[in-house]
């Protein structure tokens, strides 16, 4: 059996902090991973933004609540879930990510938790383990899964190497330019086109 790994953020969803940076007017809070390949540095600059312009997990899940899934997400996991496995690879967090699983049809989830204290104040994050995507990729193989992964920042880079076959989907042009290897495509009707290719089952878009 195969199955299909895709990042959440940018893939199905949009980009939450960039949203967020919309809502709140500051511009600071739309670097993403796509720009900062080093996680804790990120978070720790987002932590670091919240505290000093006085935000919260209230104020992000607000934001949250007025989003829906991208252009032919759902459409595109129905037709996924139909011919492979689905699992999420996430760098979000389950407080963010939990209400946009429903449209999604609550499909497997694995990400990262949140420290918050009593007045929604977030003190600190806890990752699910050291290069979360990656490792849940060895763990796939290691029970014999054939694995192909989708994503679209640097930290997805090394869950799309780990994986038998890796995809670049709404990718900005500098992570296509430094990870040539794998395939990058912009609509998922190609996306579909490149499961397919990947696959190494006989499979009708």
């Amino acid at each position: 059996m195969e199955i299909a790994c895709l990042d959440l953020e940018g893939v199905l969803i949009p980009e939450i902090w960039i949203a967020f940076a919309e809502k709140t007017g500051i511009a600071a809070f739309k670097r993403t991973t796509r720009d900062e390949p080093d996680y804790d540095v990120l978070m720790q600059y987002r932590l670091d933004l919240l505290r000093e312009n006085g935000l919260g997990l209230n104020e992000i899940q607000e934001v949250i609540a007025t989003l829906e899934p991208l252009d032919g997400a759902v459409e595109f996991v129905n037709w996924l879930r139909e011919r492979f496995q689905v699992i999420i690879l996430s760098d979000t967090f389950y407080e963010f990510a939990n209400p946009l699983m429903k449209p999604l049809g609550y499909p497997t989830l694995l990400c990262h938790k949140l420290e918050c204290d009593e007045s929604g104040t977030v003190v600190n994050y806890h990752l699910r383990q050291s290069n979360p995507k990656r490792q849940s990729i060895v763990a796939l193989k290691s029970l014999y899964y054939r694995t192909i992964a989708a994503g679209d920042s640097y930290n997805d880079t090394t869950m799309l190497a780990e994986a038998d076959a890796g995809i670049l989907f709404h990718a900005p042009q500098n992570v296509i330019d430094e990870f040539p290897q794998f395939p990058a495509v912009q609509t998922y009707d190609d996306l579909k086109r490149e499961f397919i290719r990947a696959s190494n089952r006989d499979i009708k878009i």
